[in-house]
């Protein structure tokens, strides 16, 4: 029963911890840069999408070179195969 209540302690510290040191990051951040706290989290989460399109464009665009380098390139066997 110790080692529960241990246990428990410490993911209750560990929370507190949390909640007190990481989730205010942003807002820390607006203060510091004399902004407000909303556009700086509108910032983050457009960046995020951005991101993220662009990575999904970078595959697409690969994917499509791939395709068309194998429809280039193919071998054929012998000359009867046209």
């Amino acid at each position: 029963m110790k080692d529960r209540q241990t246990s428990t302690g410490f993911i209750y510290r560990l929370k507190y911890f949390f909640e007190k040191y990481g989730f205010n990051v942003l807002s820390r951040l607006a203060d510091r840069l004399g902004m407000r706290a909303s556009n700086v989290r509108l910032f983050f989460i457009y960046i995020t999408f951005v991101t993220a399109g662009l990575s999904f464009g970078v595959y697409l665009t690969l994917h499509f070179l791939l395709k068309l380098k194998d429809m280039i390139y193919t071998k054929r066997s012998s000359v009867f195969d046209i």
